[in-house]
């Protein structure tokens, strides 16, 4: 998995595509927020 990541970050990260890269990075740290928000859900179930 860390391998797939790593190959579109070294294909995004061309400098005309800077906008693709920071659109990546942050779909990236919304998809942390959400992990972490789902993993607080959990932990008040029980």
């Amino acid at each position: 998995m860390i391998r797939f990541f790593k190959n579109i970050r070294e294909r995004i990260i061309k400098p005309e595509k800077v906008y693709s890269y920071l659109l990546y990075a942050i779909g990236e740290i919304f998809l942390v927020v959400i992990g972490i928000l789902i993993a607080l859900q959990v932990n008040n179930w029980n």
